[in-house]
């Protein structure tokens, strides 16, 4: 069975977490709002709602993590809209 995924938004408890995820990915660190995918008690990739730029651990399989992302955040605009 895959491990539980939550997916929520950072708070400012997360940043460490996200320049590490960042600097992982040889990337700039996000900004603004963000949200998170966590895996296994981790933060495996976030994604920045406002510029739709996301990071990811590299040494994680995330690319489904990211797409998932992409749709909470979609989602989350039109609601808002």
């Amino acid at each position: 069975m895959a491990p539980e995924i939550t997916i929520r938004q950072a708070t400012s408890a997360d940043a460490f977490a996200l320049r590490r995820l960042a600097a992982l990915d040889d990337a700039r660190a996000l900004r603004g709002e963000v949200l998170l995918a966590e895996q296994a008690g981790e933060i495996r990739a976030a994604l920045s709602l406002d510029d739709d730029r996301a990071v990811a651990n590299p040494f994680a399989p995330t690319a489904k993590l990211v797409d998932m992302l992409r749709v909470h955040g979609t989602l989350a605009h039109t609601v808002a809209a």
